[in-house]
């Protein structure tokens, strides 16, 4: 792949422009007055908001998509005049995501025709050294807290560029070009592409195994958070993590690093601390402390000590910016969270359905404790999770089955894929009853359709359902909302 991406006018082309990490760069390249097209094979709003501001979207991935650049190829993506040779000017800047596999026939036409190819990385690398960049990483926590962090930004008048991996109605959407030199990036670890950016600050959330599917151990994760830490001027951790700990320990020996900690525990004389903390169904409230002195109380509406330590990472960041605390806090108090993240879909006949991206065990716990903290006394927390990866339910087996003690009753289907190749060696029937074992009342249904079946006969007033998983489990919860809203056939 090549290595310099051109932001001076050349056209970019991505193959499969839908995803999230995917179409927040082709919106910010559009709105950047930069050529854009793009393909998907399933079109939803994205693709057709990129559509509605100018970028050009094939429902298809095919080589005769290049001949929408005046470039003749034949069915095998092979250029049909062999004697002439194409204009390098003349020939896109192809973009994929570790996603496409090396077979997709777009993608080898793009190779044949010798297109400049970059991996998604590649594009937002280039962008976060064009900007002063705040890269937020972690196993845990990225997109809420740099949705966080670019709320609070725009709320204090700094005009942030966003980049994130989740959709915010701030924003409506998942990027916004500002006018400002500050941009506010998610920076993913899981295909090891974290390496590659170099922010003026770093944000690191937690560090744990969580992609089985490129990583065999914890070590290789550390590996590449410690590369990423040494490429950050400034580089904001939480302590609260040992592994973070360790690895802000080992990169402060850097006489040339800027490191700043916070903890939720005063204890650990992090530079950001609270106290008085007070958990409830309407949000969240603390005093902050910045290196022993009382900056103020902080309130969130998201819920539970995850998101508090969220908002604080946050604070570290305004405070390094310059902005007083009064204009952080009041940012971050009307900020609602990301779509996706503990998001309140709608309510039915007192059944309350909420929406939530976790999909790891420990994000599991922590929204599942975040539910029963709002759940009223007597109202049933309903866990409906989809497992996400063969590999990931594989691995963390065991602390799958550990990961639903605050839920009354849980439902279970079978595991979304995520183009994995399924190898026989477990099942969402498998995860049931390992769940089942760790003394949770669980049901499995193996469909979506049977998900939806069984929970409009199940599900009661003053339940709380809750739906958890990153692929496609969430696409049921508008058909049974629907369903309970139509009126009962009357019968004589």
């Amino acid at each position: 792949m090549s290595n310099s991406v051109d932001f001076g006018g050349r056209p970019f082309h991505f193959i499969g422009i839908g995803g999230i990490g995917m179409s927040a760069l082709a919106y910010l390249l559009v709105k950047r007055h930069l050529p854009v097209s793009g393909s998907d094979i399933r079109p939803n709003h994205i693709t057709r908001q990129l559509e509605s501001i100018g970028a050009h979207i094939f429902a298809k991935q095919e080589a005769s998509n290049f001949e929408f650049f005046d470039i003749n190829v034949d069915a095998n993506g092979v250029e049909s005049n062999t004697q002439q040779k194409i204009p390098a000017a003349k020939l896109p800047q192809v973009v994929c995501s570790t996603a496409i596999n090396t077979n997709n026939l777009e993608y080898k036409a793009a190779l044949e025709l010798g297109c400049p190819i970059f991996h998604r990385s590649d594009v937002l690398a280039a962008l976060i050294a064009d900007y002063h960049s705040i890269a937020v990483a972690g196993t845990h926590g990225k997109t809420t807290t740099s949705c966080m962090i670019g709320y609070m930004l725009l709320a204090a008048g700094l005009d942030p560029t966003i980049l994130v991996g989740g959709e915010v109605n701030a924003w409506e959407g998942n990027a916004r070009l500002g006018e400002s030199r500050y941009l506010v990036a998610e920076a993913d670890e899981s295909d090891g592409s974290l390496v590659k950016h170099a922010p003026e600050i770093g944000i690191i959330t937690n560090i744990e195994l969580d992609h089985p599917d490129h990583y065999e151990t914890l070590e290789e994760v550390i590996e590449t958070f410690q590369t990423f830490a040494k490429g950050c001027k400034t580089l904001i951790g939480s302590i609260d993590c040992a592994t973070v700990r360790d690895l802000l320990h080992n990169s402060s020996a850097d006489r040339l690093k800027s490191t700043i900690t916070y903890s939720l525990h005063q204890d650990t004389n992090a530079d950001y601390t609270v106290s008085n903390i007070d958990y409830r169904a309407e949000g969240t409230t603390a005093l902050v402390w910045e290196k022993g002195k009382a900056l103020g109380v902080l309130k969130l509406k998201l819920l539970s000590r995850h998101n508090l330590s969220n908002a604080l990472s946050a604070v570290a960041v305004g405070r390094l910016l310059g902005l007083e605390f009064g204009d952080i806090a009041k940012g971050i108090a009307s900020f609602e969270g990301a779509r996706r993240r503990f998001e309140f879909r709608g309510e039915v006949d007192g059944i309350t359905f909420i929406d939530d991206y976790a999909h790891h065990p420990s994000e599991i716990r922590a929204t599942l404790a975040a539910a029963r903290l709002q759940a009223r006394p007597g109202q049933r927390v309903v866990a409906i999770f989809q497992p996400h990866r063969y590999s990931r339910t594989l691995a963390f087996l065991a602390e799958f089955a550990q990961s639903f003690s605050h839920a009354d009753l849980v439902v279970l289907t079978d595991i979304y894929s995520a183009g994995e190749p399924n190898l026989g060696q477990i099942s969402g029937e498998q995860l049931a009853e390992a769940i089942a074992k760790a003394d949770s009342q669980v049901v499995y249904q193996p469909t979506l359709s049977a998900v939806s079946e069984y929970l409009l006969q199940t599900l009661r007033p003053g339940d709380l359902a809750l739906f958890l998983g990153a692929g496609n489990l969430n696409q049921v919860i508008p058909e049974i909302i629907t369903t309970l809203c139509e009126p009962a056939t009357a019968t004589l």
